[in-house]
C-alpha cells in the first residue's frame, strides 16, 4: 500500500472517533460565512467536501440550494446524515475522497469545505479536483485554521505525537495566504480572501481542554493509540495552549482562533 493510501486509511478511521458533535457545532459560524462568501443561492447544485457533520451544507441548504455532501470517513457520513434528516434538510450524502471526487466534470456551482479539505495529503490533487467538478464561473471555497493561530499551534502539537509522512501536504500549509493563492490561482479567474475568528468560551481551561479530548476525532485515536504517558503528555500540553491563548474573566475563559474565508472563481 503506498503511504498517500495508508494515510488515507488512517484518516477515515480516525475521523469517524469522539463525539465530534459537539466540536462541530463550535464551528457553525465558518460554515455559514463561507456560504456568504460564496454567494450561494437558491436553485444552485453544492457539493460539500469533506462535510464532517454537514454545516457548511446545512447552511447552503437553508439558501435553498440543492446539496450533496461527501466525506472520506464512513462514520462522518453517517453522523451527517442522522443529522441533516434530524434537522429537516434534504442533503444526500455519500463516501467519497475529495482527491478522486466521484462526479462528472463541472457538475456544481460552488464546491465548499469547512475545515475539510484542507488535511487532503496531496493539497495540489484536491485542488483541482474540486476545480474540475465546478462550472464555469463557479466557486471553490475554504475555511483554514491560519498558520500562526491557535490551531495552527495545536496542529504543531499533534504533529508532535503523529507525524504527517515527509512530501505530504499539511493543514497549516494552507492556513499560509502566499501558499494558498499559489496553489488556486492557477486554476481561477482570482482568488479572494479574508480572514475571520471563531471564540471558543468555557468555564475554564481545563475545562475547554477536556471538550477538545472528548470531541476531537485526532484526540479519541491518540488515546487509543499512544502509550498512557504521552497521551498524559499531550494532554498537558493541551491545557498549556489553552491557558496561554485563552483571556479569562469572571464568567471563565475565552480562546480566538482566527481561519481564512478563502473563495476562488473557476474560468468562465
Amino acid at each position: 500500500m503506498s503511504e498517500v493510501e495508508d494515510l488515507k486509511q488512517r484518516q477515515a478511521r480516525v475521523w469517524g472517533l469522539g463525539d465530534y458533535d459537539v466540536l462541530a457545532r463550535r464551528f457553525e459560524p465558518s460554515a455559514t460565512a463561507l456560504s456568504d462568501a460564496c454567494a450561494v443561492s437558491a436553485g444552485q447544485e453544492v457539493l460539500d467536501v469533506g462535510a464532517g457533520t454537514g454545516n457548511f451544507a446545512i447552511a447552503c441548504a437553508r439558501e435553498g440550494a440543492s446539496v450533496v455532501a461527501c466525506d472520506l470517513a464512513p462514520g462522518m457520513v453517517e453522523r451527517g446524515r442522522a443529522r441533516t434528516e434530524a434537522e429537516g434538510f434534504d442533503v444526500e450524502w455519500l463516501q467519497a475522497d475529495v482527491e478522486d471526487l466521484p462526479f462528472e466534470d463541472a457538475r456544481f456551482d460552488c464546491v465548499g469545505s469547512a475545515f475539510g479539505a484542507f488535511i487532503a495529503p496531496r493539497p495540489d490533487v484536491a485542488a483541482a479536483e474540486m476545480f474540475r467538478v465546478v462550472r464555469p464561473g463557479g466557486t471553490v471555497g475554504l475555511t483554514v485554521w491560519t498558520a500562526d493561530g491557535f490551531f495552527g499551534d495545536l496542529s504543531g502539537l499533534g504533529q508532535r505525537f503523529n507525524p504527517t509522512p515527509a512530501g505530504l501536504g499539511r493543514p497549516t500549509e494552507w492556513g499560509d495566504e502566499a501558499t494558498a493563492r499559489a496553489r488556486l490561482e492557477p486554476l481561477a479567474s482570482h482568488v479572494d480572501i479574508e480572514g475571520g475568528t471563531i471564540t471558543f468560551t468555557g468555564d475554564s481551561p481545563e475545562a475547554l481542554a477536556a471538550e477538545m479530548a472528548d470531541s476531537s476525532p485526532p484526540y479519541a485515536a491518540a488515546r487509543a493509540g499512544l502509550p498512557p504517558e504521552q497521551y498524559e503528555e499531550l494532554i498537558r500540553d493541551t491545557l498549556d495552549l489553552m491557558r496561554n491563548w485563552g483571556t479569562q474573566d469572571d464568567d471563565g475563559v475565552r480562546v480566538d482562533s482566527d481561519y481564512l474565508i478563502i473563495v476562488a472563481r473557476k474560468r468562465g
